[in-house]
């Protein structure tokens, strides 16, 4: 499965950010779905992950309560809604794949679409 997110930008601090993940080339109701994302000079940070059906959810702790992820399978798309953002929660964020189970771990993702640039600004 090819995957492409988009819709970061520069957005205020309190302000809020929906991203969406563009899936093509296969059946998107057989994966699991995840959010990472990486801020200059750290390593890749787990942020969110979705079941196959929507029923399960996960998040990193640093974005409970703000961040709420989603997916439209008829649509083949995958959300993260980010309100209540702050400055630490800029950097790049990517959707990633796997098949079945969700997982909080980077290294069991099989598909990844190149990241989009979220800006904070204080």
């Amino acid at each position: 499965v090819q995957l492409q997110a988009y819709g970061g930008g520069l957005v205020q601090a309190g302000g809020s950010l929906r991203l969406s993940c563009a899936a093509s080339g296969g059946t998107i109701s057989q994966y699991a779905m995840g959010w990472f994302r990486q801020a200059p000079g750290k390593e890749r940070e787990f942020v969110a992950t979705i079941n196959r059906t929507g029923f399960r959810k996960d998040y990193g702790d640093s974005v409970k309560g703000r961040f709420t992820i989603s997916r439209d399978n008829t649509k083949k798309t995958i959300y993260l809604q980010m309100n209540s953002l702050k400055p630490e929660d800029t950097a790049v964020y990517y959707c990633a794949a796997r098949m079945f189970a969700t997982s909080s771990s980077e290294a069991a993702y099989t598909s990844w679409g190149l990241g989009t640039q979220v800006t904070v600004s204080s």
